[in-house]
């Protein structure tokens, strides 16, 4: 065979897949039905140029080959399967156990709305206020200060405090 992606002198593999092509596709459809047999194919093509080993036998190889490709793909799906079915159970577990009714998680929602305003009325005034303009309103900290007459660096201190502060409200919501 003359074409430039062969070597000069075809492997025995090589030769023995081209010239056994169809009865290694009707093998494999036999293997597993009509869908993915020129997948398989070419799979077995591209496993074939891999090798650079001589084979002594090598249309037996490549049925063995052809063989094993069909088993990975077998067991692939089946984990595939499992793995679906798996995430689904556990899914469906962790919805059942998790979903608080609406009212509740209402309650819940405005109960820590009002603790985390508590928590910014405590900061004072000013840093309140830095909070909101800051993490609200999308406003720059040296815009903040800027309007509020104060330096940079207070700003800072400022939403440090309330970072504290709402951090220390996290914590607390967490252990509940």
């Amino acid at each position: 065979m003359e074409n430039a992606s062969f070597d000069v002198r075809e492997s025995d593999l090589i030769a023995a897949f081209m010239a056994h092509r169809a009865q290694l596709a009707r093998f494999l459809r036999l293997r597993c039905g009509e869908d993915g047999v020129e997948d398989i194919l070419h799979e077995l093509w591209l496993k074939a140029q891999a090798v650079d080993t001589p084979i002594d036998r090598p249309l037996a190889y490549l049925y063995r080959m052809a063989d094993r490709l069909v088993l990975d793909g077998r067991r692939g799906a089946a984990r595939g399967r499992t793995r679906d079915s798996d995430w689904g159970y556990i899914h469906e577990q962790l919805s059942e156990t998790v979903v608080q009714p609406i009212a509740e998680r209402t309650l819940i929602a405005r109960e820590r709305l009002d603790a985390a305003d508590a928590v910014l009325k405590s900061v004072g005034d000013r840093a309140a206020r830095i909070f909101r303009h800051y993490r609200i309103d999308g406003m720059d900290q040296r815009g903040i200060a800027q309007e509020l007459g104060v330096s940079v660096s207070t700003v800072e201190k400022d939403l440090r405090r309330v970072y504290d502060a709402l951090l220390s409200l996290r914590e607390r919501f967490d252990e509940e």
